[in-house]
């Protein structure tokens, strides 16, 4: 259920070798750092809209789209044919595959995002990998920190797995879909295909192909 090939099309990267090795997948998000270090030379093969900031370690492939006022602070590999939108902010650290887009306002950190993803509308996400066409909902958060003191921890079928990780987001498998304004909170593993519904708040393993309703009350009265 963990292992990076059970979530992850691994043929959907360019950067497998985070994974070699790797029992859980997450043990691939400590390796994005020095992976970049050895692997980005900075070069800018894609087009600019306007007026954006790159920083000096940042990799941008070919037909990838920069809009105005985006902020890319690498290092970073960002994939061919890329839409990066208006205000969007990537900070350190921060590869993206092919033909993904980051849209306004989002903002991405320790992040790996394979092929075809979409963080289009007011969404964070931190020490979080997105597997091959997963897509996250306007005003999706994907949280990375607990709130209490400690590091995140993942509970399924009645087994605790310690991450050994302070700040862990989540794991989208691929074609994986958050609803509008959903909350992964730390730990979140998301199967390929699952679904989080909107405005849900989610912490834990939803397996592959389930689906994570929120089931509301609502109440209708005539105007006063």
């Amino acid at each position: 259920m963990f292992r990076p090939q059970d979530l992850f099309d691994l043929g959907q990267t360019a950067h497998a070798a985070l994974f070699e090795g790797c029992e859980f997948a997450w043990q691939a998000l400590p390796r994005i750092k020095s992976y970049l270090a050895t692997h980005c030379r900075p070069a800018f093969h894609g087009r600019l809209l306007g007026r954006a900031w790159l920083g000096e370690l940042v990799w941008v492939g070919e037909g990838t789209v920069i809009e105005e006022g985006a902020m890319i602070k690498g290092p970073a590999i960002i994939g061919s044919h890329c839409e990066i939108r208006h205000n969007a902010y990537l900070r350190e650290d921060v590869i993206l595959g092919d033909g993904c887009v980051v849209g306004n306002a989002s903002e991405l950190k320790n992040a790996l995002l394979f092929n075809e993803c979409q963080v289009p509308h007011f969404n964070y996400v931190g020490d979080s990998i997105l597997g091959h066409r997963a897509h996250l909902g306007a005003g999706v958060k994907i949280s990375n920190v607990k709130l209490l003191p400690g590091q995140v921890s993942v509970e399924y079928e009645g087994r605790r797995y310690d991450t050994g990780l302070r700040k862990f987001g989540a794991l989208l498998g691929d074609r994986a879909e958050v609803g509008c304004n959903a909350v992964l909170n730390p730990g979140t593993i998301l199967g390929r295909g699952a679904v989080v519904y909107a405005n849900l708040a989610w912490r834990g393993v939803l397996p592959e192909g389930r689906v994570a309703k929120l089931r509301q009350s609502v109440e209708i009265s005539g105007r006063r």
